[in-house]
């Protein structure tokens, strides 16, 4: 019963005004009043402040600066094997796999449409069907920056509007296509591994959502999807290296990551797995194909030893006719 009020609540709770008015709040620097509310934050969800740059509470003047701390450069390690996607991430694994035509797989009986969570857009969608996805859950007691799994150009950026729903594993778990329903920002990148889709997906008091490159996209909430397009081969292209940053919330949130068929091969993910930003979260499908091509073949010689011993000691013990069974 509790469960059911959790999630059906939100449908008549005025997300958008709770959510701006949270931000207000959170931008606001109220010198011993956000400390204290920052310590009490920090108690509650159990946040790890060893890692962060700045240990002390006070340091933080205002809640946002605290929610987007940065973390000790030795905090995290970006594994530097070329052929390794990392995690963006620090989160939970939510849901990951195959992208089934258009269709993604959100928790047992819910599913969402790729064009739909890339704005309701054919053309932007195309590249990914039939492709991968994972979508990873931020907690608040993450660390809410968001970085390149890859390296990539970026091509382009849509906001679009929507909902402000949890994104917690319970609501995940009974809200019908929520991560297409939510206000979320898509950017699309050009990679080594083809197109990739990174989707930050807004939630219910995550009190903005930025990227390195245009700052704040939202607020304000705007009613219709916006596009921008990119230049990728002029001096102004947006250029990321694996491991830098891309974006982050204001609080936590979830993020949906799709790309193209046959690119890539995820590691050994399970939902409700814990990431760690930098650590391996896929393989290119060049690198696997490589692996089963160096593989050396069985030598001639080796097999034919091996066969004659086999056959040796199977006459050895295959019991002469007449004898004794």
């Amino acid at each position: 019963m509790l469960d059911w009020l959790k999630v059906n609540l939100q449908y008549v709770t005025p997300k958008h005004l709770l959510s701006r008015l949270v931000g207000k709040l959170a931008e606001a620097e109220m010198g011993s009043v956000t400390t204290f509310f920052i310590k009490l934050f920090i108690k509650q969800y159990n946040v790890d402040m060893t890692e962060a740059l700045h240990e002390e509470p006070e340091h933080y003047r205002s809640f946002n600066k605290f929610f987007t701390r940065p973390l000790k450069p030795e905090a995290r390690t970006i594994d530097e094997n070329d052929d390794v996607l990392i995690h963006a991430v620090d989160g939970t694994v939510s849901q990951f796999g195959d992208i089934h035509s258009d269709s993604i797989f959100q928790a047992k009986g819910h599913d969402f449409s790729l064009t739909t969570l890339l704005g309701g857009k054919p053309d932007i969608a195309a590249p990914f069907k039939n492709g991968k996805f994972a979508t990873i859950y931020l907690a608040p007691r993450d660390y809410h920056r968001i970085h390149m799994p890859v390296e990539g150009t970026l091509t382009d950026m849509l906001y679009v509007p929507g909902e402000l729903f949890s994104v917690n594993p319970l609501t995940a778990q009974n809200i019908p296509g929520l991560f297409a329903r939510n206000e979320r920002v898509v950017a699309l990148f050009d990679t080594p591994v083809g197109k990739m889709a990174m989707v930050l997906v807004g939630a219910t008091i995550v009190a903005s959502i930025e990227t390195v490159w245009a700052g704040t996209v939202t607020p304000p909430a705007g009613k219709n999807v916006q596009h921008w397009s990119y230049e990728k081969d002029s001096e102004a292209a947006v250029k990321l290296e694996k491991g830098a940053e891309l974006g982050r919330f204001k609080l936590g949130s979830t993020i949906v990551v799709c790309f193209e068929k046959d690119m890539i091969d995820f590691e050994e993910l399970a939902p409700g797995m814990v990431t760690r930003l930098g650590e391996p979260m896929a393989l290119k499908a060049s690198a696997r194909d490589d692996e089963v091509t160096e593989q050396p073949p069985l030598d001639t010689k080796d097999s034919e030893s091996v066969l004659d011993d086999s056959s040796s000691d199977a006459k050895k013990e295959t019991p002469s006719e007449g004898a004794d069974s």
